[in-house]
């Protein structure tokens, strides 16, 4: 099985592994085809990753793509990994496919995806190929993009592989063409590590939990957690900041200079999820990861949702469960000291709970066996 995920953050790579790893526990030979930037991930048991030389977009417009250097990428880097893409493919003559995001959004690595596709269908031993993407998709706001998706995955694509609960969001709320592939989609659930790695007891029991990616919006939210405290109901408790590795040495250190007491301010840790349960209160932004992180937790949420370059994927995350009263919502143009402490009062007298399926990833294989079983069969 080839999963290739043109990932341009490290949020989507570890849900990406949490997959693979359950896709290799179902004794599937798993190779992970990484398109980003390299990240320090340990792989799991059966996946063997390999890593495309890497580009990234520099913000959420996803308009420009990048080299290592920073430099827009030319036709040679193109050509490049397209031939490495195919070459993996060849070699590891996979019967399953999976393309993470496109076609519902990654549209700039058509060059590669495409002759890859092509291959998959013209293979007599690839028998699925599949579409996996997020509960909830960047609405498409140009002519007969809508319309372009809806033709990839007729052509190309056996099954689309949502990843999310229909009770939360149903594709159609930001994808209006579903109902033309609708006998393609399959909602796994969350993909979500439901593990519990320590005790209830360990590092970071009931403190207010402050974390946000590495945009100066990310910035922002920390700042203003700051700012909250003294005047929060909360402010007798001990506050923890992450701080993202994107956000420079030189705004950490002017973090930690107007920190007040009771504040502790470090990077990002790898046990985050764990975090957020044994937190009084999580502040975040709304991406899937964090989100998910949250549905696994009986904690107490308010979230900023990430608003830049006509992005609104996150708000609509945010919006549905704001409506079923497992978190607060506050709008990035209303983030303030104030704004943000009287969220945080409203966040603390709710009852934080709501059934939702965080079983994705071994659903999504459960799934993904079937399928090639009676592909097999059919043959």
């Amino acid at each position: 099985m080839i999963y290739v995920q043109h990932l341009l953050g490290i949020g989507h790579l570890q849900r990406s592994i949490l997959l693979a790893a359950e896709l290799a526990r179902h004794d599937f030979s798993v190779e992970l085809v990484s398109g980003g930037r390299p990240q320090a991930m340990t792989m799991p048991a059966g996946v063997q990753l390999h890593q495309l030389p890497p580009v990234y977009s520099p913000d959420g417009s996803f308009t420009r793509l990048l080299d290592r250097q920073g430099n827009a990428i030319d036709a040679d880097l193109r050509e490049r990994r397209k031939l490495q893409l195919l070459e993996i493919f060849a070699s590891c003559a996979p019967q399953v496919l999976i393309t993470e995001t496109f076609p519902f959004g990654r549209r700039m690595m058509r060059f590669e995806l495409i002759p890859l596709l092509e291959a998959a269908r013209t293979s007599t031993i690839c028998t699925q190929v599949i579409a996996s993407v997020r509960d909830i998709l960047q609405p498409k706001s140009r002519a007969g993009r809508n319309e372009e998706i809806c033709d990839l995955v007729t052509e190309f694509y056996d099954h689309v592989l949502v990843h999310g609960d229909r009770k939360i969001a149903g594709l159609e709320e930001s994808f209006p063409l579903a109902d033309r592939i609708s006998g393609k989609i399959y909602y796994s659930g969350y993909v979500c590590d439901t593990r519990q790695t320590a005790p209830v007891t360990a590092d970071g029991s009931d403190e207010v939990l402050i974390s946000a990616g590495g945009s100066p919006t990310g910035l922002d939210i920390l700042t203003a957690a700051i700012e909250a405290k003294p005047m929060s109901i909360l402010s007798n408790l001990q506050w923890r900041i992450l701080v993202s590795p994107s956000i420079d040495e030189s705004d950490l250190d002017a973090l930690q200079r107007v920190a007040g007491e009771g504040i502790i301010i470090e990077r990002n840790r790898p046990d985050f999820s764990e975090l957020v349960k044994r937190a009084r209160l999580s502040i975040s932004q709304a991406g899937y990861n964090t989100i998910t992180d949250i549905l696994n937790s009986s904690t107490a949420a308010v979230v900023i949702p990430y608003a830049e370059a006509d992005e609104i994927e996150q708000t609509m995350r945010a919006q549905r469960l704001h409506r079923l009263d497992r978190l607060v919502m506050l709008r990035q143009s209303e983030l303030s000291a104030e704004n943000l402490a009287s969220a945080i009062e409203q966040a603390d007298r709710q009852s934080p709970s709501l059934e939702v399926n965080l079983n994705g990833a071994a659903n999504s294989a459960d799934r993904i066996s079937q399928w090639l079983q009676a592909a097999l069969t059919a043959t």
